[in-house]
């Protein structure tokens, strides 16, 4: 419990220190709750923390577009003959937040989640889950650090007035839900097969800062944040007695705008038990166009440590895109770090890393 407490507050600390758009992870397994409510306590134990970070566009943006998200979510036993440990239910608790230092951007959310996950065999070697997801998201910006072409003086910068119709309000609260399903099937602790779906946003909430919230209108038109439907399959099996492969695979429709993401990690177990293993791999993100058609954004590189029940993974994302030509050198980096409390190797809700 004490850890726990530690844990909680440093998590909390974090995203308040953090002053905060669509959340978005390469590691999309690092952050499961993000990626599908459903997994939320999908894990081999009785608690898990979870911390992610990003840093993106430092170039071109002027400063980096940084990402943040903290999560701890709990699992526990249900039923009348709980020492079997066959259904179980969960909680979950997610900060997040983004900044774009540059223009003074930011947005913050607090998420709450809940999940049960039904065992579908004696021996529970298959997962039924389902799962909910229910936040409260800060959207901000500074809009005396914005400047427009009309406020160039000619000479010495940007200190005319501009004509610009700028909003009158610069923070606003919108509230979201997101709900998810997940079947996962794990004949042994070294296989495993699982497969989800995802619907966000559900009620695809205004995120205008022209949107007169009382009046339910605005002037200037309204926009609203699609619905994001995602589905996910994954799956774990052995080559040799230390090497695993871990194929992953998402796709993302919001609006007219798809998302695939699609690649492969292997596991090298370290010592006489493999308590500690190795991970590297590599997956591509197509991006849908303007046009229709699909292009070949990114390519990205993990590497990845984790010894009992503690996880590191650090990606890098290259862009193949029009903006990488430019010669800014653009990259994206990501570093996430996992514990899990109470590790049963036993039972296996998805994969562990």
């Amino acid at each position: 419990m004490r850890q726990f407490c530690i844990i909680f507050i440093l998590t909390l600390s974090l995203a308040v220190s953090s002053t905060a758009q669509d959340k978005h992870f390469t590691q999309f397994y690092a952050t499961p709750m993000n990626l599908n409510p459903a997994l939320t306590g999908g894990f081999n134990g009785t608690y898990r923390f979870s911390m992610i970070y990003r840093d993106q566009w430092r170039q071109a943006a002027g400063s980096a577009f940084s990402s943040f998200a903290g999560a701890l979510d709990l699992r526990f036993p249900v039923g009348i003959n709980q020492s079997r440990a066959r259904d179980a239910a969960a909680v979950g608790l997610m900060f997040d937040t983004d900044r774009v230092n540059s223009v003074g951007f930011g947005s913050t959310g607090m998420h709450f989640f809940g999940a049960f996950h039904k065992s579908l065999d004696n021996r529970s070697k298959q997962y039924l889950s389902a799962g909910i997801q229910m936040g409260l998201n800060q959207r901000n910006i500074n809009i005396s650090q914005l400047t427009f072409e009309d406020q160039f003086n000619g000479s010495t910068g940007y200190t005319g007035v501009t004509n610009e119709v700028l909003p009158t309000e610069n923070s606003f609260p919108f509230a979201d839900m997101s709900v998810g399903i997940n079947y996962s099937f794990s004949p042994s602790s070294k296989a495993g097969l699982y497969v989800g779906a995802a619907m966000h946003h559900i009620f695809e909430p205004e995120i205008s800062y022209y949107f007169d919230r009382r009046a339910r209108s605005s002037e200037l038109g309204t926009d609203q944040l699609y619905r994001r439907y995602t589905a996910h399959i994954s799956s774990k099996f052995p080559v040799s007695n230390r090497v695993s492969l871990l194929p992953r695979a998402v796709a993302s429709l919001q609006g007219s705008h798809i998302e695939l993401n699609g690649g492969t990690s292997a596991r090298i177990g370290i010592g006489e038990f493999q308590a500690s293993a190795v991970h590297f791999g590599g997956w591509v993100r197509p991006l849908s166009t303007e046009t229709g058609g699909i292009n070949l954004e990114t390519a990205i590189l993990m590497v990845g440590f984790e010894t009992d029940n503690v996880l590191f993974g650090l990606s890098y994302d290259l862009s193949l895109s029009a903006v990488q030509a430019t010669g800014t050198g653009q990259g994206v980096f990501e570093f996430s770090i996992a514990y899990l409390g109470n590790y049963d190797n036993e039972l296996v809700l998805c994969p562990k890393f």
